[in-house]
């Protein structure tokens, strides 16, 4: 269904088709989508598919196949990350004409052994962060390997970023209160690389805004991700909305599920003949 309500609460579930939907999958969506009804809003699916290479068509269609037979429903059309790389190069470009990123011509082989010469350097929750060597380099030794030929990644200027703010910047979490944020934990990120030109972070700040979303609810792994995400908010003028970060569920392991696990896939407990009632009230005791 489609609607143009002017409802102010807008949530989403935004799966990445790399694999079909587990239990972690299911309890966000179906806690995002009970807080929907609840407020009487709307509730969004997105297909975060910017990795052409991985994501594929048949597990899209899984997506939508567990998702009706957990018994969610959704505003079509659903948006489609990959249909839109033209919203993200535009964002792109108006960081570019800030002055707030950069080129970076390092090789995932060069990071690391940078990293491993100066075992002191800087972690985040990610591990090592980037050094910043290519940070340093002139404009025309830029434009010099640029014009080369050259691969490279366009890597936000933390700093810089920092700085064109201006001011301290928090953000609101519904569990964890006023949250301010520290950026500085992941660094100088990749917001765009030569065969994807955009980063998760990027692409996710802009859908949000070009959506409306007014709440993001979402699992707690994500956390520090938003520390990120509320610099390239203020950077692009778009509005912060108000987070809720739940716990994640655990194997018997105390190890988060994951899609390489089909045994916890939503596919094999249906084919196993669990019923979306069987499992909605396991997830409600978790």
């Amino acid at each position: 269904m489609t609607t143009d309500r002017p409802d102010t609460f807008v949530t989403r579930f935004a799966p990445s088709p790399t694999g079909r939907l587990h239990k972690g999958h299911a309890y966000s969506a179906l806690l995002a989508y009970a807080r929907a009804r609840e407020e009487n809003g709307r509730f969004l699916l997105r297909i975060e598919d910017i990795d052409t290479v991985r994501c594929r068509e048949d597990y899209i269609e899984g997506i939508y196949e567990d998702l009706a037979w957990l018994g969610l429903t959704w505003e079509t059309p659903v948006r489609r990350q990959s249909e839109h790389f033209a919203d993200y190069e535009a964002a792109l470009d108006r960081l570019k004409a800030m002055g707030v990123i950069y080129p970076c011509f390092c090789t995932r082989k060069e990071i690391a052994a940078e990293i491993a010469r100066a075992p002191s350097a800087p972690h985040g929750p990610d591990g090592a962060l980037y050094p910043g060597t290519c940070r340093h380099r002139s404009a025309d030794e830029r434009e010099a390997l640029m014009a080369s030929g050259k691969a490279y990644a366009w890597r936000l200027d933390l700093a810089a970023a920092l700085t064109h703010i201006g001011e301290p910047l928090t953000w609101k979490d519904e569990l964890k209160g006023t949250v301010t944020a520290e950026p500085e934990t992941l660094g100088d990120i990749v917001l765009a690389r030569k065969d994807t030109p955009t980063s998760y972070h990027l692409s996710v700040v802009t859908d949000d805004a070009l959506q409306g979303i007014s709440h993001i609810i979402r699992g707690e792994d994500l956390f520090h991700a938003t520390h990120i995400h509320v610099v390239l908010q203020r950077l692009l003028g778009l509005k912060t909305p108000i987070y809720h970060h739940h716990g994640l569920l655990l194997d018997e392991h105390g190890q988060r599920f994951a899609k390489r696990n089909l045994s916890v896939t939503l596919a094999d407990m249906r084919m196993h003949g669990m019923t979306p009632e069987d499992l909605k009230a396991q997830l409600l005791s978790a």
